[in-house]
């Protein structure tokens, strides 16, 4: 007997991959993510600076990195509350006006607590892109390619992150830290200017609607959503343990490069976040990578990657470190456009709420194990905040077995 197969989704009407209204929306997305993350690690790589300029530790230096992604975490529902009430698009473009303006003033700090201020402030108004963007997909794109078009999204935060890192060292190098920060305002700056011109507009200009949209419900029951969902529980484990291993390392990378047994310049330094490059292949592949393996497998194998790529980093050879964070990016990203992308499919109910939940996470591991990455490092060295990120990522694997037989919903 022969069975017909009948295409999934044929009366949807939103873009599939190769149309232009797809190409418009993901590019506009990526702008959003490259001006985000531009902006929020700009002050990463000079951090050795920061801590010169104001006389203070690198643990009271990495405060930049963590307050700036602890405001991002706080604000994230209230964001996600936001673009439910005015449209994921308009939160996003607000989002990026409010960290420009913020990103304008922090140049002009002339004392640690002025920039931690600003910072924590900066990093609260980034949270709406992260509170709408992945959201706003799920929403925007046929079922079918969301998962490619979310990694793609992904993709654009490590060349964000990469680019802004690499514009602040070198900036740093010829007119202090300052002059870093300046510089990704003015790319995201750009990039806003990318996302309002080339996402297509709503004709009617008021936020979509779908069949299946929740907006009859009180946030309180799709918080509750958000967090009774099977699975999403653990998915939120994986942002806060994983980016918390992540961070742990990065925060405190430009202090490993800087001293010895290395002795890199400023801007020598910030060369080694070219490895940000694998991030972005690792974001890309993901998507791809889980309608062939199935998302727990893709996953599994990016954890185990991860504990490689850590184990690798207590190398003294520059080119073996640089191979190491090569491998240890890429896996991060790729687990991470997995896990975020799965949080979008599994909560039909709260999806919003969900994916706002799913950033705390992301963002608090980055502001606590960041910090203490930088704590661990002040008191014991570099061997032991990797030995902190390893520990991070075997917890993220236990809680990931839980996932193994999760359905779809």
């Amino acid at each position: 007997m022969t069975v017909t197969s009948t295409p999934l989704d044929t009366r949807d009407p939103r873009p599939r991959a190769g149309t232009t209204a797809y190409r418009r929306t993901v590019i506009a997305l990526v702008a959003a993510a490259v001006a985000t993350f531009a902006q929020l690690w700009s002050v990463q790589p000079i951090l050795p600076a920061i801590a010169t300029g104001f006389d203070t530790s690198a643990g009271q230096a990495a405060l930049t990195v963590s307050l700036a992604t602890g405001g991002l975490a706080g604000f994230t529902l209230i964001w996600s509350g936001a673009a439910d009430r005015i449209g994921r698009a308009r939160v996003i473009a607000l989002s990026l006006l409010l960290a420009i303006v913020l990103g304008a003033a922090i140049p002009f700090s002339t004392e640690l607590w002025t920039l931690l201020v600003l910072r924590t402030l900066q990093g609260a108004a980034l949270g709406g892109v992260s509170a709408a963007a992945v959201a706003y997909l799920a929403e925007e794109i046929h079922p079918r390619d969301a998962p490619k078009a979310t990694g793609l999204y992904i993709a654009g935060n490590p060349l964000g992150g990469m680019g802004g890192r690499l514009l602040a060292g070198f900036a740093a190098e010829h007119g202090g830290w300052q002059w870093g920060v300046a510089a990704n305002t003015i790319l995201g700056l750009a990039a806003l200017l990318v996302f309002i011109l080339v996402l297509p507009r709503n004709k009617s200009g008021a936020p979509a609607r779908r069949a299946d949209s929740d907006d009859g419900l009180s946030m309180g029951r799709r918080l509750k959503a958000a967090m009774t969902t099977r699975g999403l529980i653990p998915m939120y484990a994986q942002a806060l343990l994983l980016m918390g291993a992540f961070m742990a390392v990065y925060n405190v990378l430009g202090f490993r490069l800087t001293d010895q047994p290395f002795g890199l310049s400023q801007a020598a330094a910030s060369l080694l976040f070219l490895s940000y490059t694998a991030g972005m292949l690792g974001s890309a592949v993901a998507g791809s990578a889980t309608l062939r393996w199935g998302r727990y497998g893709v996953l599994t194998t990016a954890t185990l990657l991860l504990l490689v790529g850590l184990g690798g980093l207590f190398t003294t050879s520059v080119w073996l470190l640089l191979a190491t964070l090569l491998l240890l990016t890429f896996a991060f990203f790729c687990a991470h456009a997995t896990a975020s992308a799965w949080v979008g499919s599994q909560a039909v109910t709260g999806r919003a709420q969900a994916t706002a939940v799913y950033t705390l996470a992301y963002y608090l591991g980055a502001s606590l194990f960041g910090w203490l990455g930088g704590v661990v490092y002040d008191a014991v060295g570099w061997n032991g905040t990797v030995a902190l990120a390893l520990g991070l990522t075997v917890l993220a694997g236990l809680f990931a077995l839980r996932l193994r037989k999760l359905p779809t919903p």
